[in-house]
């Protein structure tokens, strides 16, 4: 069973595996509260996932580990088990999906793991899994419902609340539920007065569906950038420790995950991944009511793949309308392009990209042009757009 004494006996054996994060005032991101971040991104393997798996690999018996183990995972459990394994001389065959970033499988193969690549999603990874733990005799280390690993997650919580005592909410990312789990039942235990709220994504929200619908609920499919969280069936235990520690869970888009990427790069020059910004697009976008409180985001990690990256960085621009296009209809005559490129620079916009395109307008010398630009927010696309209509030209 968890215990109070097993999350401090995993702190005390994960001291020469893992690395402690320090916690990190964050500035400019959520202004009406006091937010810090726990840079779990900073961690060894670049994710949380390293505590809960070399914690269940420690407490294995000599016989278990003489056969080895076996996993399943996005990516950042993977990473765990591996590295957790080859610190302990044992062998790890971890089951991803085929969908996995390249980057993740790579290191997940340098930290002297096997790998084996499933077609589909994590659940379908888990199902491959499980058949050749039957098959071969491994023990198999969930990355989440299991009480070793949600453990070991629970030392995040220690840790948070060695270093702030006086904070009023704890913010994590869900995707099975090990993390928050852990880090609810230790900082329910110890702190009661703590909030612990959960964020899922809209394109994965298994737990928030299961507890909204009183018991455990399967989704047909899952879709997001957050891939770490994207799982489609909660865990047995971690359903019943969200459902009795957990104060609340909210979901965020795809979208305002993207943004706060945008913002951890910007404002605290820390790369996160979509799983791990979740808890920070939580707080961005004012999912719970944190005004005046002193309030810890969780950043669960930060192995984003460098080639989904720039994709991301151009949907959280545009997001918060820092990048923008406006197509605009005018007619085909020397001096347009002038004029229009005066209005924006006098209105402290950047022309990136011009598109000179013909197309079907209402005069026979018409035509459109599409400018991109730089802008700082909405209310400068806003105000570039109504500059340029007090001259005359129509924005389609």
């Amino acid at each position: 069973m968890l215990s109070l004494d097993k999350v401090f006996n995993a702190q005390t054996v994960l001291k020469k595996i893992i690395r402690e994060t320090n916690v990190v005032r964050a500035y400019g991101i959520a202004p009406n509260c006091e937010l810090f971040l726990k840079p779990e991104n900073l961690q060894i393997t670049g994710s949380f996932k390293v505590r809960g798996s070399a914690y269940k690999i420690a407490m294995l018996s000599e016989e278990e580990k003489q056969k080895g183990v076996i996993a399943c995972s996005a990516g950042n459990h993977a990473q765990g088990v591996a590295l957790a394994a080859t610190k302990n001389g044992i062998k790890s065959l971890i089951c991803l999906p085929d969908t996995a970033p390249i980057s993740k499988v790579e290191a997940t193969k340098g930290f002297g793991a096997e790998v084996c690549l499933v077609e589909g999603c994590y659940d379908d990874a888990y199902q491959k899994a499980l058949e050749l733990k039957e098959k071969e005799g491994y023990t198999f280390v969930h990355p989440f419902d299991d009480e070793n690993v949600i453990a070991g997650q629970g030392t995040i919580a220690l840790e948070v609340l060695t270093e702030l005592d006086d904070i009023d909410a704890i913010v994590v990312p869900v995707g099975g539920g090990g993390l928050i789990s852990g880090i609810a039942y230790t900082a329910k235990k110890i702190r009661p007065s703590v909030k612990v709220y959960g964020v899922q994504v809209t394109g994965a929200p298994s737990m928030y569906n299961s507890l909204k619908n009183g018991k455990i609920k399967s989704l047909k499919s899952v879709s997001t950038i957050a891939d770490g969280i994207a799982v489609k069936k909660p865990g047995d235990n971690t359903y019943e420790y969200v459902k009795k520690y957990v104060d609340e869970i909210a979901l965020v888009s795809d979208d305002e995950v993207s943004s706060a990427i945008l913002a951890l790069m910007e404002k605290q020059k820390m790369i996160a991944e979509g799983a791990g910004a979740a808890a920070v697009a939580a707080v961005m976008f004012n999912k719970f009511d944190f005004n005046g409180k002193r309030v810890v985001a969780i950043v669960s990690g930060g192995n984003i793949d460098v080639t989904s990256l720039s994709r991301v960085i151009d949907r959280g621009l545009r997001n918060s309308g820092r990048s923008s296009s406006l197509l605009i209809e005018l007619i085909d005559k020397p001096g347009q392009l002038k004029n229009i490129s005066r209005i924006i620079a006098d209105c402290g916009g950047n022309v990136t990209g011009v598109h000179y395109e013909k197309g079907n307008t209402e005069s026979v010398n018409g035509c459109f042009l599409r400018i991109d630009m730089e802008t700082r927010d909405y209310e400068h696309v806003n105000l570039i757009t109504q500059s340029l209509r007090n001259e005359g030209f129509k924005i389609v």
